[in-house]
């Protein structure tokens, strides 16, 4: 069993480093470890060709800018092996990673999919906060605690990626979507391996969790998956408005009870989050107390990113149709 490890990029010089020196140490090497460079501005390229030249079994493809989508499929159609595991910049495998996912495979010859674990890196109140907000929690599988499925902790057959046509390339984000839900509805078995983890960091504060999920929200329905985020959204603040348009008739006292109503939504969903996370995410009831007042604001900051998208969909890609992402490949934040 020979395995390729595949791993598309676009400035990342703060983060691969790290991550071709987490795969040239795991405890089951792999066979190679190919790189689809996005068309970088930074120093990307040149560490990932100073690995290459000192023979480490590392490979760099330079593609030009492109998504996520497209730099996977450069790296997988120029890997040599039969199986690729799929892993981005930013993460953190553990050393036993991918042992792991080769002895599931292994144990389970009819398998085509195997996807490992993934948790979150949650090293400080903002980002545990954060993960309650919009993460879902681990399932158990098999006597482990797994979340959902996840393509940059995943290995795949490299023919199961060729029958479905490998990844979309004209999408941001939600690619990963669209590629497994394909592989499902194309018959390919899948399987779990919950031993094999990577951690993943997320966004440190609201400015930055507002820009990334605006894109998220703004390639989701791109990707046409409006009714899994945007539609429950739209609807609650289509409700705030219908009541806001009351207020001309009914007094400024009612646009205090409309916010009322919002804060109150927002507390709701942070009490739901809180609930589902209890047992990932233990504590007592003072700090479960500053967690619900600081998921508030997260809560909403997610809300206002889904309606900015929204936004920005409207007028970059269904008005303009789709002239949008071809004018988002000469920006250099593809990362």
């Amino acid at each position: 069993m020979k395995i390729s490890v595949i791993i598309p990029a676009r400035d990342e010089e703060r983060s691969i480093t790290a991550l071709l020196v987490a795969l040239l140490g795991q405890t089951r090497a792999p066979e190679e470890i190919v790189v689809c460079d996005n068309g970088s501005t930074d120093r990307t390229a040149e560490i990932v060709e100073g690995y290459a030249r000192r023979g480490a079994g590392v490979r760099l493809i330079r593609a030009g800018a492109g998504f996520p989508g497209r730099g996977r499929n450069v790296a997988a159609a120029a890997a040599s092996n039969d199986w690729l595991a799929f892993i981005d910049a930013g993460i953190r495998p553990e050393r036993d990673w991918l042992e792991r996912l080769a002895a599931r495979a292994r144990s389970e010859p009819g398998a085509d999919v195997i996807y490992g674990n993934w948790e979150p890196g949650t090293d400080s109140f903002f980002k545990q906060c954060a993960a309650m907000a919009y993460l879902p929690p681990p399932t158990e599988v098999e006597g482990g605690w797994v979340r959902p499925r996840f393509i940059a902790s995943s290995l795949v057959r490299r023919a199961a990626w060729r029958a479905v046509g490998g990844f979309p390339e004209h999408l941001r984000s939600a690619e990963d979507i669209l590629f497994m839900d394909e592989l499902e509805r194309a018959g390919f078995r899948a399987t779990y391996e919950p031993r094999a983890l990577v951690r993943w960091d997320i966004q440190p504060d609201l400015r930055r969790t507002l820009r990334r999920f605006t894109s998220y929200s703004r390639h989701n329905l791109r990707a046409g998956l409006w009714r899994q985020w945007h539609a429950p959204v739209l609807r609650r603040y289509a409700l705030l408005a219908a009541l806001l348009l009351a207020t001309p008739f009914v007094g400024a006292w009612w646009l205090a009870a409309v916010s009322g109503l919002w804060l109150l939504m927002l507390a709701a969903r942070a009490a739901v989050a809180l609930r589902r996370n209890r047992r990932v995410y233990p504590a007592g009831a003072g700090r479960q107390l500053l967690r619900l007042c600081a998921l508030v604001p997260v809560i909403a900051t997610l809300d206002a990113a889904t309606i900015a998208g929204s936004v920005d969909w409207l007028f970059r890609d269904r008005l303009r149709g789709g002239a949008g992402a071809a004018a988002d490949l000469k920006k250099t934040d593809l990362g």
